[in-house]
């Protein structure tokens, strides 16, 4: 379920990335009032370390990711 979740915030912190890319428009600072509003700096820490958490995807087999046992 963390892996899930994890990939949610991944996948928002992209399309955050990408719309400040392609169109110079910061969706989480519109959403959270701003970069340095309070949610809008939870949200950021929380695409952090959903991006931290990620990493370990890299490193498990394909049973361990699947939520198998080996």
């Amino acid at each position: 379920m963390l892996d899930k979740i994890s990939l949610i915030l991944i996948i928002i912190g992209g399309i955050n990335w990408g719309s400040i890319g392609i169109f110079g428009f910061d969706l989480v600072a519109w959403i959270g009032g701003g970069q340095h509003a309070v949610v809008s700096r939870i949200i950021y820490t929380l695409v952090g370390l959903a991006a931290l958490w990620c990493i370990s995807l890299l490193f498990r087999t394909s049973n361990e990711s699947l939520g198998e046992s080996a």
